[in-house]
């Protein structure tokens, strides 16, 4: 028997028609490339979708065609992602970060028909628009007058001027929830990145999960600043839950310094921010020094890489404000956990609080998850068994776009790669990733205890700790440091901080200082990279 409900699809459009019929006034406040302050609101945006739409329409592109967007966190990106959705065509965001050979491989491979971009990446643009045959139209993300008239880019064309032209009135197509919506490569630091194809379905689904209280929270009461990239995991789904929840939406732009962040903060009243911790880093090294506080933020979700406990401690203590730590990846959407307490939680101390905070979090509805020894079986939930991570759920890649690299499922699950333990209440904790792990002595040692115990010195900026292979011990870890401007530390000093912080034998056997440690185009640690540049490294005393 089946239940006696409407069957209306899950579909990108209804965000935003939902957006505008019920919180219409809402704000979406944006940075511009241009350098000013942007406001309209959520019917303006649907109504630029609804031409961006008819414009996709003119050119003739077929249901399914991609459309790339090289864009920063903006209004005109938000419209892109409703107008290329909704009509049945394929978001496909491209991280500029990449490497401009990497950037044309994934418009390629995606088969790209138009690329929108931000004036900020015209030189990208201009250094691989011939390698790009399938590209029919780009279009740059500015007004007619703006444009450049010497670009030496072929068939340019001016957003403005192309969704101007369109009516502000579509009637969305209805079709089956589960074609596809958008795209997203991985970061590609081994090989040629992969994509994660999502679907409409598995968008609404993760935009619901994450509006939930112990997940984001987010509510039409809330000021949302997405720091996160737009072009990467379509901004940890900010967009969409936004839309969903009527969120005032608060864009950055390419501001993404700690001073321009914290004017935007305080000029919008924001309450709610996500980024990744390297973002934070440069938005409490803007604050410390100056003694600025905060108006209104309240709460902030950081994902992207484990968050060193000193951050979240200056957050909670100094500022007042909530880290929720999140993990995820690409191919989750990117939502897998995210750590809040629960009501048995609340009478702790701080410091038993803050041993559960420094998690990756409880998986959210939507998402199971499991660890598994190297025979794959499953491993107990008691807090201290490591083991390869897996996950499954309804926003988890069953296989990526043309089946590159194979199926890469192992029994129905999703191995990501992460190594992890989860504890008896469900509280999962990355320890380090699969390829990063260190053995010694037949012991694991996390990488990510080290680097987190290193910036929790003063005069540390950033720590990466890799291992070096021993003749006795098999490996050994040592931590490469950057040090903070103006600042000193010796290897001796910083080797006897670790003292009583961690078991004897974890702590490093050398300290090496860096000038910068490489990061990749997501803004995460290179390991692989300082592996590389340490190649003729050798361990005291060897």
């Amino acid at each position: 028997m089946l239940g006696l409900m409407q069957n209306q699809p899950l579909l990108i459009s209804s965000l935003i028609d939902f957006a505008e019929r019920h919180h219409g006034e809402g704000e979406v406040v944006s940075r511009r490339v241009e350098g000013d302050i942007h406001r309209y609101t959520y019917k303006q945006v649907a109504q630029r979708a609804r031409q961006v739409a008819n414009a996709l329409d003119a050119m003739k592109l077929q249901f399914g065609d991609r459309v790339a967007t090289i864009a920063w966190n903006g209004y005109r990106h938000l419209e892109l992602y409703f107008g290329i959705s909704g009509s049945g065509r394929v978001l496909h965001t491209i991280n500029p970060r990449m490497h401009p050979d990497q950037i044309t491989w994934v418009a390629n491979h995606s088969e790209d028909q138009v690329v929108c971009f931000d004036m900020t990446f015209l030189p990208i643009v201009k250094s691989i628009h011939a390698r790009c045959p399938t590209v029919r139209q780009w279009v740059a993300l500015c007004d007619a007058d703006k444009l450049p008239t010497d670009s030496g880019v072929p068939n340019l064309s001016s957003y403005e001027a192309l969704i101007s032209a369109q009516p502000n009135t579509y009637s969305w197509p209805q079709f089956d929830e589960n074609t596809a919506s958008s795209m997203c490569y991985t970061s590609g630091t081994t090989g040629n990145p992969k994509a994660a194809l999502y679907s409409h379905r598995s968008t609404l689904l993760h935009a619901y999960a994450a509006c939930l209280p112990d997940v984001m929270c987010l509510s039409a009461r809330d000021a949302i600043l997405p720091v996160v990239p737009m072009f990467h995991v379509n901004a940890w789904g900010i967009p969409y839950s936004a839309a969903l929840t009527g969120a005032k939406l608060v864009f950055p732009g390419a501001g993404m310094d700690g001073k321009s962040v914290y004017e935007l903060i305080e000029s919008e009243r924001v309450t709610y921010a996500a980024g990744v911790p390297t973002v934070w880093q440069m938005l409490l090294g803007h604050m410390q020094p100056a003694g600025l506080r905060f108006s209104t933020l309240r709460r902030t979700v950081i994902g992207g890489s484990a968050c060193p406990p000193a951050m979240i401690t200056a957050f909670n203590d100094q500022y007042g404000v909530e880290v929720l730590h999140a993990w995820g990846m690409t191919e989750m959407s990117p939502l897998g956990t995210l750590c809040t307490l629960k009501n048995k939680h609340l009478t702790m101390s701080d410091e038993d609080k803050m041993k559960i905070r420094l998690k990756q979090g409880r998986s959210i509805f939507g998402v199971d998850m499991k660890i598994v020894d190297a025979d794959g079986k499953e491993l107990p939930w008691d807090g201290k068994a490591f083991g390869d991570l897996l996950v499954k759920g309804p926003w988890v890649v069953a296989e990526y776009y043309k089946g590159e690299g194979g199926n890469p499922l192992v029994d129905g699950w999703f191995p990501t790669g992460d190594v992890a333990t989860i504890d008896p209440e469900g509280y999962m904790q990355i320890t380090d990733r699969s390829k990063d792990v260190i053995k010694s002595g037949g012991e694991w040692i996390s990488s990510i205890d080290i680097e987190n115990i290193a910036v929790a010195h003063p005069a540390v900026a950033m720590a990466a700790c890799i291992g070096i292979k021993h003749p006795k011990w098999d490996e050994r870890p040592i931590v490469a440091v950057v040090k903070k401007p103006g600042m000193e530390i010796t290897r001796e000093e910083l080797l006897a901080f670790y003292e009583g912080k961690t078991a004897k034998w974890q702590i490093p056997d050398d300290v090496v200082f860096v000038d910068a440690i490489p990061m990749g185009a997501t803004g995460k640690m290179q390991k692989t990279k300082l592996r590389e540049i340490l190649k003729d490294y050798k361990l005291p005393g060897l």
